[in-house]
């Protein structure tokens, strides 16, 4: 078996003992032990239709494998499965600037993507913070989200076009370029959030968007969460190119500054929103309705792109991974107007069963997603994550919400997908996967409840 996929792909298309980099053992999550059996770096569409059929024929679990920027355990082989990496599938093949779309491959760096889209005067409008090493396969096969959803959608509401290759090497092509493309069931979207359980994804055509001005950006200091939702409401209205509308909890933006080199707020307040919209009067103007109305109590104008950063350091929070070792770090949807509800609820019953424990909580409020950060107290506590999840996740079911706003499913939702999903959508999901790969070969065990 080995040797037919060697012989498919050349010495440095298939790795195996030694020679497999240990990052492909997890994802970001840092949740998988194992090294696959082999590693398989196919570099053409047509090494991966070869690769697959291979392991259709003996029936070989394959786990694909993009940046490894993910946080569900979506990408995490084992010992008897081979895992598949596009990062020798990588480049833009094609900018149209008249149809507004770009051709590029599964494996690009998203960040490699971005840059070309605005060297040519274009924006590709999906952003998220590992932009600098996730890859645009991995996007699509997750549905990734992001910073600007508000404005440009996830990543599936910016696919004109995909190519996958299924499980027994067929490869199913369809790169259309336009907008409009009524014909029957739509494949982009059925892989698009499939986490590689129905094929992997090679190309795509990514819808492009004219390159804005540079945002105007604030930090804006507020009281209370039924001040957040009036901000909210005038934002939308005062600026029709609203791009971001973070929030962040106090407790996480007193964490996080306190990791940075610098203060932005010598008291943190209750709430602190990133506001992120074109350069117009109006920004300003909503800014002093805000004051005036007493919906802001304190605000931040970035001055420069630099300015703008330092705020976004603030809310991305990198430093957090670091400073509390064992983070963990869900990510929900529920309706916006029951996000703070949600999150003073979850505290409670968090650092009820742990006392001790760091919660804090912070997200794309225009969105409805919520991510909770919490680190338990003491050394080893992986026995007692299923406890977290349990809590966590058992308040999103009776809020009615989503176990997994862009992260995805993986292994770690995976058992928890009946809190979202009813037991007739995920029979459909199941029938999906049978029909698309039968022996059921594809990253098996992600998720699909087992």
């Amino acid at each position: 078996m080995l040797e037919e996929l060697r012989a498919a792909l050349g010495p440095v298309g298939c790795l195996t003992g030694d020679d497999i980099p240990e990052a492909a053992r997890s994802d970001a999550s840092r949740t998988g032990q194992a090294l696959p059996l082999a590693l398989l770096r196919p570099a053409s569409v047509r090494e991966v239709s070869a690769a697959l059929a291979i392991c259709h024929h003996h029936r070989l679990s394959v786990v694909p494998q993009g940046g490894m920027t993910g946080l569900a355990g979506g990408a995490n082989p084992d010992p008897a499965s081979v895992a598949l990496s596009l990062e020798r599938l990588s480049g833009i093949e094609e900018i149209d600037a008249e149809g507004m779309a770009m051709v590029v491959r599964a494996g690009t760096v998203l960040e490699h993507a971005q840059l070309a889209a605005q060297e040519a005067g274009f924006l590709l409008p999906v952003d998220l913070g590992a932009r600098g090493s996730c890859q645009i396969g991995g996007n699509i096969a997750t549905n990734a989200g992001g910073l600007r959803v508000i404005r440009d959608g996830m990543t599936r509401d910016n696919l004109l076009g995909i190519e996958v290759v299924l499980a027994d090497g067929t490869v199913l092509g369809q790169l259309s370029k336009v907008v409009k493309n009524n014909t029957g069931y739509d494949l982009r979207h059925l892989f698009a959030g499939s986490e590689g359980t129905l094929g992997i994804i090679t190309r795509a055509v990514i819808r492009l968007r004219p390159l804005p001005a540079p945002p105007r950006t604030a930090l804006a200091a507020l009281p209370d969460f039924a001040a957040v939702l009036k901000f909210l409401q005038m934002a939308r209205e005062a600026l029709p190119g609203l791009s971001a509308f973070e929030a962040m909890w106090r407790d996480y933006f007193a964490f996080s500054q306190n990791l940075l080199p610098y203060t932005l707020f010598d008291t943190p307040p209750p709430f602190a929103i990133i506001l992120e919209a074109p350069d117009d009067p109006a920004f300003d103007m909503l800014l002093e309705r805000a004051f005036d109305e007493g919906l802001v109590t304190d605000a931040l104008i970035a001055r420069s792109l630099a300015d703008a950063r330092r705020f976004w350091t603030l809310r991305e929070g990198v430093a957090m991974d670091a400073a509390l070792p064992g983070l963990i770090n869900l990510d929900i949807s529920l309706a916006t107007r029951r996000l703070d509800e949600f999150a003073c609820r979850c505290r409670a019953d968090l650092l009820a069963r742990f006392p001790g424990a760091h919660v804090s909580f912070f997200g794309h409020i225009a969105d409805s997603n919520l991510h909770v950060a919490v680190c338990l107290p003491g050394d080893d506590n992986t026995a007692q994550i299923h406890d977290v999840d349990a809590i966590v996740y058992g308040l999103v079911r009776e809020f009615g919400g989503s176990i997994s706003a862009e992260h995805g499913v993986g292994t770690l939702k995976r058992d928890w997908l009946g809190h979202s999903r009813s037991e007739a959508e995920i029979a459909a999901m199941r029938a999906i996967k049978a029909a698309l790969d039968p022996r059921g070969i594809m990253n098996p065990g992600k998720l699909l409840p087992i």
